[in-house]
């Protein structure tokens, strides 16, 4: 796994925000590309891997969040782009 490419701060924000961010910053980067996020624990922290996952992506991650009470770290490396993979 790379370095993540982006850090993205989204404890401020509730779903379907998050995910919403999150995937505006998946599309500005190269597949195989690393996101670091940061989310509050609960629903966010929940289902936006699982969403980032059912969009193609992987999930190399998640763990607390280093000096935040109730908020982890997510990592998530972009998928490649739908279609791709070598098969016509």
């Amino acid at each position: 796994m790379s370095l993540p490419r982006a850090t993205l701060d989204l404890r401020p924000f509730a779903c379907p925000l998050t995910y919403v961010k999150a995937r505006i910053a998946l599309e500005r980067l190269e597949p195989g590309d690393v996101l670091e996020l940061w989310l509050t624990a609960g629903e966010p922290a929940e289902s936006l891997p699982r969403s980032a996952e059912e969009d193609g992506h992987r999930v190399v991650g998640v763990e607390p969040l280093a000096g935040a009470e109730r908020a982890f770290r997510v990592l998530v490396e972009k998928g490649s782009p739908a279609g791709a993979g070598g098969l016509p």
